[in-house]
């Protein structure tokens, strides 16, 4: 397949392959159909024979070439399933169109440190699972790591200890970097309240506070999560652009992961 597209990426040769699909023709017909020298042509034909897409056929002094359609139907094939794949993951395009806008927006307002300060964001699912369930996937470092971050992103370190004066911890990585924040939890009033601190380090950095709380709703747990920015760098603009998308994607992920939990035979 690989093959067979590099040899299509040619545009003389996609010339002869559209001239070889109206009817078998000769080196010298297709020579002056497409300007080229008859060398030139034969080379050409000749990198098509090898990826299976002509035959050659010996006609006296002549050599007629056809196309054959089988591999030109097998990369269709594979074509109309890329296509279908990208149509399916269109919503993943179209985050990353949102994300791009928004650090556009906040680039252009991002003018002096603090700008980002005091701006507020809120979040709430409902959750098919007892809020003890809920509860444990926050305050257990294993099942905390299995969705703090979007699925494109590896965690490194994960931690959150619930008690008042305990860690919070979240390192990860993607194929760009490592990224580290650290913060404290001020209030854990297990299993409805988790209120904690956490800040973005390195030269880009910010503080959050989170403020979670979950209560009990009909089939499952209301979770509603509050983040006020605080300490904003002028440098933190990707971060304070991601944080709509990427905690909505983190939460969806988490709904995923208790989804498949709920499923799973206990």
């Amino acid at each position: 397949m690989d093959r067979i597209a590099a040899a299509l990426g040619d545009t003389a040769r996609w010339r002869i392959v559209e001239l070889l699909a109206e009817r078998p023709r000769s080196v010298g017909e297709l020579a002056e159909l497409t300007g080229l020298r008859q060398p030139q042509t034969t080379k050409h034909l000749q990198t098509l024979a090898r990826t299976g897409l002509v035959s050659v056929f010996p006609l006296g002094q002549r050599r007629v070439y056809a196309l054959d359609a089988e591999p030109l139907t097998a990369l269709a094939g594979r074509l109309r399933e890329l296509a279908e794949n990208t149509e399916a993951h269109e919503g993943e395009r179209d985050v990353v169109a949102r994300y791009r806008a928004a650090i556009e927006a906040e680039t252009a307002v991002a003018d002096r440190d603090r700008w980002a300060d005091g701006r507020g964001f809120a979040f709430e699912r409902v959750l098919a699972v007892p809020r003890e369930v809920v509860w444990r996937h926050w305050a257990d470092p294993e099942l905390l790591a299995s969705w703090w971050v979007p699925p494109s992103m590896t965690i490194t370190e994960c931690v959150l200890e619930p008690r008042p004066g305990g860690r919070v911890v979240l390192g990860y990585r993607d194929a760009d970097g490592e990224y580290r924040s650290e913060g404290e939890v001020r209030v854990a009033d297990e299993p409805g309240r988790l209120v904690f601190d956490l800040a973005v380090l390195g030269t880009a950095s910010f503080t959050g506070h989170y403020d979670l709380e979950l209560t009990a709703a009909p089939g499952g747990t209301r979770l509603r999560l509050g983040l006020r920015v605080t300490a904003t760098t002028v440098d933190a603009v990707p971060f304070i652009a991601g944080i709509e998308t990427g905690w909505g994607q983190v939460l969806d992920h988490l709904t995923e992961v208790l989804t498949q939990g709920k499923r799973e035979p206990s």
